[in-house]
């Protein structure tokens, strides 16, 4: 099953919107998971995650400033 969350052209301020805004929910959900949780291993792990995202962040936007619009996203996910 595959589910469609984003198909389209959007500017680059529009992009970064988007990807900031997809981003930040997952780090939401491992910053929740870590208040919840007293399993020191997984809560590092989770720590690690949320540095990745936010450093995957940090490259998008700066590949993101360097496209002309409009930027083509296509995001969907695999069940």
């Amino acid at each position: 099953m595959q589910i469609q969350l984003i198909d389209g052209e959007f500017s680059a301020s529009e992009t970064i919107d988007i990807v900031t805004q997809l981003i930040q929910v997952k780090i939401k959900y491992h910053e929740n998971k870590i208040k919840s949780n007293h399993n020191e291993e997984d809560i590092k792990m989770r720590e690690r995650k949320i540095k990745m995202l936010q450093n995957d962040l940090n490259e998008a936007r700066n590949y993101i400033e360097k496209k002309a619009s409009p930027i083509k996203l296509i995001g969907q996910i695999t069940l």
